[in-house]
């Protein structure tokens, strides 16, 4: 009988989603780019998209070459989400899904918003 309405409550519980507060969108967004799948999108591209020169070197001219990664705070949903299906020699594979990479578009385009905002004011 005490395991019977135990699973009850339980299931009540998850109904009732009692639990979706546990962790906020935007907290779930940072995660995701900060650690998607083992290396996080900020060791490259920035703290917040803006992107960086990850690695330099001089070529045989003896100038200095720049391997960077781009920004990605400020590109089309379209385009920030296909770049995950594109082989590259430098970004790593991740097998993320479309509700993943609307998180890290949203943590990454929210702060875009916040500044125009602000400069508009």
């Amino acid at each position: 009988m005490r395991e019977k309405l135990l699973l009850i409550m339980i299931g009540l519980l998850f109904t009732l989603d009692v639990f979706a507060d546990f962790i906020t969108d935007d907290e779930y967004a940072q995660m995701l780019y900060k650690n998607p799948r083992g290396i996080g999108c900020d060791k490259c591209h920035g703290s917040h998209g803006e992107g960086m020169v990850l690695s330099s070197y001089k070529d045989k001219s003896g100038e200095v070459v720049n391997i960077t990664a781009p920004r990605i705070d400020n590109i089309p949903m379209k385009q920030f989400s296909s770049s995950f299906e594109r082989k590259s020699k430098l970004m790593p594979v991740y097998f993320l899904t479309s509700d993943e990479k609307a998180y890290l578009y949203y943590y990454l385009t929210k702060n875009n918003k916040k500044e125009r905002v602000a400069n508009v004011n």
